[in-house]
Parts: structure tokens; sequence; C-alpha cells
């Protein structure tokens, strides 16, 4: 742990980004809460009754920033 602290931030980011890129590539490893499960259920449900009612995240991030 020790040398981790000894990189600098810009490669302690680096190398959390690695390792988050290593989990990603198995997602059923990583479970989801019963919670978390039922709110994409209740998503796509709503996305299949209005698929175009939906915004990219490009889209999104836009118009949050746009309001500052």
């Amino acid at each position: 742990m020790s040398n981790v602290l000894k990189l600098s931030v810009k490669e302690r980011i680096k190398l959390v980004e690695m390792i988050w890129d290593s989990i990603s590539e198995f997602p059923d490893a990583v479970p989801l809460s019963e919670e978390q499960s039922k709110e994409l259920d209740i998503r796509l449900e709503n996305y299949e009754k209005n698929p175009g009612g939906n915004v990219s995240w490009e889209k999104a991030k836009k118009l949050i920033l746009d309001r500052n």
C-alpha cells in the first residue's frame, strides 16, 4: 500500500482506471443488490414503454453543464 502512495496522483488515477477496466471485463462477478436489480427493471420497463423519451449521456451532460 505504501508503494501506491508514492505514485503521483496521475499515476494512481491510471492505476484505478486499469483496475476498474479489469473488473468491468467480468460484469457477472459484481452482484447487484435487490434494490439495484429492481431499479434496473423499472428503468428497462420505462424505456420499453417510451424508447424515445430518453436522452443520451452526452445530451444529459450538456444540459447539466449549460445550467451553470
